[in-house]
């Protein structure tokens, strides 16, 4: 071994030296953005250029704090998930690896953190299970209860019970406690963490859970009959003291492919069906999306227009909405709520409270005519003066009571929150905020608070509308 005294340094140690640098750290890449998941229903669709490429809520989430793959150059992972069998496959490909110091990530786990036991390793494998396990859903919904039975035709979605081209489609309730139904749903939970935002997997060993499945069943050329699932509920039954239950849908799913359809509706009117049968409390729902909400929401305002006492509750709030005057009276006849009408809805229907006022909102719009500027002017300041007790209190305008803009993590675009204080207090009885919020701004978000909710129930309206005269055509 040669020694160099201090400072001595070599022509070659020289030339070494100038090729010595820091190397560039692996910034990664965004599952969200090398991962693409497609939806197939035959083995010529897998790897075809015009299979139906879906789009999850977010597949970062799966990876880690960051939510980014490393290691790999030009990555692209293709998921390949049968809606015959809910089976899955991943084609993987990339250029190269090399750890950039973040390590190099193994796909493997973290994919089966998604698709768990439903992930193939073999392609051929995968692509056989499209012939071996064709009549995998038809099997294990054979033992089901079938809830409802809709025959329609294949060319308009019309009910016909004659044409050839027709196929029926069916909502079918199970207990997650039998064993094959409890491997179905396995297979299906990654549906639920792909397309529902924030889904966990539910106790399958809790036997109060239960599961409807919406169906399709066709008969093909050769005369078998096809049988696929479209979209799934997931619903808990809860015990209420003393004596009664409670539903509470937990997950909802129509397959992307079959969306916008009525499956959705079906499955909701089947869970409705049951919890009446069974003489059920009332039906909630687990923080729906705010598109459940306005399925459930249109769903439950055409049951309470075909509810005989409905009719009668609304034509006195209709009748004063009318009215050139009624702002004066708003915090009298927001208060008028139709009582006996809520118990009867709960008991007969099922509508819990929460649910049967947000309906109630699209009933009285339904009634109104929306020619008439008068009339639509008392009905926003009725929903905007609700609004403002259901957020402020009753107790709005008094002593110290503040409606303040906070942040928050959820996405949302505004978050509130009350308090009360006697600092501050100006002559309005308004506290006076020490940071100078500006009042004006506060109420600005408010108004638009409003303004989305009056959205809200017009969107329910207008679909109301149009289903019925769709059913009366």
């Amino acid at each position: 071994m040669a020694l160099k005294k201090k400072g001595e340094q070599s022509s070659e140690d020289s030339k070494k030296r100038k090729r010595v640098g820091f190397a560039k750290i692996d910034a990664g890449i965004e599952a969200n953005e090398c991962i693409k998941v497609f939806l197939v229903s035959s083995a010529e669709e897998v790897g075809a250029e015009n299979s139906l490429c879906v789009n999850p809520v977010d597949l970062n989430q799966f990876f880690d704090e960051e939510g980014k793959i490393y290691g790999f150059k030009d990555l692209k992972i293709k998921i390949w998930l049968s809606s015959i069998s809910f089976l899955a496959y991943a084609d993987i490909t990339f250029e190269s690896t090399s750890d950039g110091g973040k390590g190099i990530t193994d796909l493997k786990p973290k994919l089966q953190n998604i698709f768990g036991e439903s992930l193939l390793d073999n392609r051929e494998e995968f692509l056989q299970s499209f012939t071996t396990e064709r009549d995998y859903v038809g099997s294990v919904v054979s033992s089901g209860e079938v809830i409802c039975s809709e025959t329609l035709n294949t060319h308009n979605d019309k009910p016909n019970t004659s044409d050839s081209g027709s196929y029926t489609i069916e909502v079918i309730r199970m207990e997650l406690r039998s064993m094959p139904i409890a491997l179905l749903y396995s297979r299906l939970m990654p549906l639920a963490f792909l397309f529902i935002d924030g889904s966990s997997p539910i106790d399958i060993s809790d036997p109060r859970w239960e599961i409807y499945l919406v169906i399709k069943k066709m008969i093909d050329f050769s005369g078998e009959t096809n049988i696929c699932a479209l979209g799934f509920a997931t619903v808990y039954r809860f015990y209420r003291y003393p004596e009664s239950w409670r539903l509470r849908i937990s997950q909802i799913l129509v397959l992307p492919a079959y969306q916008g359809q009525g499956h959705g509706r079906r499955l909701l009117e089947s869970i409705n069906t049951v919890s009446i049968s069974k003489n059920i409390y009332d039906v909630t729902a687990e923080e729906p999306s705010d598109y459940l909400k306005h399925v459930r929401d249109c769903v439950d305002t055409m049951r309470l227009l075909s509810f005989e006492p409905t009719t009668p509750a609304l034509e006195p709030i209709v009748s004063q909405l009318k009215q050139t005057n009624l702002s004066k009276r708003i915090s009298k006849f927001r208060l008028n709520l139709p009582s006996a009408l809520i118990e009867s809805a709960r008991d007969k229907l099922k509508i819990n409270k929460k649910q049967f006022l947000r309906c109630w909102d699209a009933l009285i719009y339904l009634s109104l005519d929306q020619g008439d500027h008068k009339s639509m002017e008392n009905y926003r300041n009725c929903v905007l003066d609700r609004m403002r007790t259901d957020v402020l209190g009753k107790d709005v305008g008094t002593v110290g009571k503040r409606l303040i803009e906070v942040p928050n993590n959820y996405d949302h675009e505004f978050t509130f929150v009350v308090f009360r204080s006697r600092a501050f207090e100006g002559s309005d009885g308004l506290e006076k905020v020490a940071n100078g919020e500006d009042q004006a701004s506060q109420e600005e978000q408010f108004i638009r608070l409003v303004d989305e909710r009056l959205k809200e129930i017009a969107g329910v309206a207008s679909k109301v509308s149009m289903h019925r005269r769709s059913c009366a055509a």
